[in-house]
């Protein structure tokens, strides 16, 4: 009994998930439990494994088609299983026409715009090329016309889709080409009309890449320009002199990793001293939702964390109820498991206050964006050696920037100063981060 891939719904707010790369072809045997296609929705990135031993009867969405969730990526059975039951194929079409209806009236309730979104991608990505090549119905009619032999075109559409003006550009081509000069085109003003032309479609040719923007990177697309869009976001910068605590790490790490299996970083220390800070100033572990400010008891504390394909933000669920060690323990574990890809849809949502270092690319300071609905994100730079005076005497002292962007219509800038300038001082006064 041949068996349907089926877009799984990960995290109820899911609309639609993108194909990021098929692993088996069709006609090559697959194992039950193996992994068969890789898929993404929204920051999250997985493996769907095979149902059934047999053999990958058909891809019905290729690698980079976004389909709304329950769709049929493709078909598991036995040799020959597709062509005897054309029903299975029927079967595989209506459920993706059903996903995508559902998927509209999830859609809007959960974004709006993305609903009609999913429903067109589904149509438009069930229909495969007939002989491997990526073009498009017009461009095909258009080159079958004209006796042109379009798999010698390379696309510039979306995974290299051959588009209907690269058909034209190319068969435009190939008439100049084998067509004669004629004494008017071998005037001098003719030339210089032909020389433009041509240099026109060396230029048409030389398209940039074009990539997609789906999945995780959409996601964040859309998340970032709502966050700019919907609130009033203002970035003050401050200095704090951590030459205290980087000798209390230095001196403090070897008895920690004996007795607990652990090196607190200073990006750890750092979290501890803005975890104390937001329980002195719980205005900044607030939220503006709809016309009233929530004042949260409870620090939930977002960590950005960069992967290749994009951002996501691991939450530290009640981090102002844990010590340095504790904290420090949960900060390597939700970002080692971000890393691999290994976070729960639930393990990225609820946070009250995000941080996110950029020290170790060598970055000052920098302007963060809002993590909606939070209503402060604290940016960490590079620590730096700089000479300071301390009363008369010159030293070397290492000096860390930090950026906080908070929202101004929760709170004015002398309250987020203070918040920041609490921060600072804990991270000045070292010892206070270990009571």
């Amino acid at each position: 009994m041949a068996e349907n891939i089926i877009m799984p719904k990960l995290g109820m707010a899911m609309v639609e998930g993108t194909v990021i790369a098929w692993k088996k072809r069709e006609g090559e045997a697959v194992k039950k439990g193996e992994g068969i296609v890789d898929i993404s929705s929204e920051k999250i990135e997985m493996e769907v494994e095979a149902a059934a031993d047999g053999v990958l009867l058909k891809i019905e969405v290729p690698a980079g088609g976004v389909v709304p969730y329950g769709t049929v990526l493709g078909v598991i059975g036995q040799p020959g299983e597709l062509a005897a039951t054309p029903a299975v194929v029927a079967e595989a079409h209506a459920k993706a026409e059903s996903a995508a209806t559902l998927a509209t009236a999830d859609g809007q309730s959960a974004a709006t715009g993305t609903s009609a979104g999913a429903s067109i991608a589904a149509t438009a990505v069930l229909e495969r090329p007939r002989d491997g090549v990526k073009i498009s119905p017009v461009a095909r009619k258009i080159a079958e016309e004209a006796g042109f032999d379009f798999t010698t075109i390379a696309g510039t559409g979306p995974q290299g889709r051959i588009t209907k003006e690269d058909v034209e550009r190319a068969i435009k081509a190939a008439q100049e080409t084998a067509a004669p000069p004629t004494a008017a085109q071998a005037a001098p003003v003719a030339i210089a009309v032909e020389t433009s032309e041509r240099a026109a479609d060396r230029a048409a040719e030389s398209q940039p890449e074009r990539i997609p923007v789906a999945g995780m990177r959409k996601v964040i697309a859309e998340r970032m320009y709502q966050s700019l869009q919907q609130s009033a976001q203002l970035t003050i910068t401050m200095q704090a002199d951590i030459t205290e605590l980087l000798q209390l790490k230095e001196k403090l790490s070897p008895e920690i990793e004996s007795r607990y299996q652990l090196k607190p970083s200073v990006t750890d220390w750092i979290a501890r001293a803005v975890v104390l800070a937001l329980a002195k100033h719980k205005q900044m572990n607030s939220a503006l939702l709809d016309d009233r400010i929530e004042l949260y008891d409870d620090i939930h504390l977002g960590v950005a964390v960069a992967l290749d394909k994009g951002l996501v933000v691991p939450v530290v669920r009640h981090a102002g109820k844990m010590t340095l060690v504790e904290l420090s323990r949960q900060l390597k574990s939700v970002s080692a498991r971000a890393k691999q890809n290994q976070l729960a849809p639930e393990e990225m949502k609820g946070s009250t206050f995000t941080i996110t270092n950029l020290g170790s690319y060598g970055v000052d300071t920098f302007t963060p964006v809002l993590n909606p609905p939070e209503t402060g994100i604290l940016g960490i730079g590079a620590a730096k050696d700089t000479p300071v005076f301390v009363g008369d005497e010159l030293q070397r002292r290492s000096l860390l920037p930090l950026s906080l962007t908070f929202d101004h219509r929760v709170l004015d800038g002398a309250p987020a100063a203070a918040f920041l300038a609490t921060v600072r001082s804990y991270l000045e006064a070292p010892h206070s981060l270990l009571i």
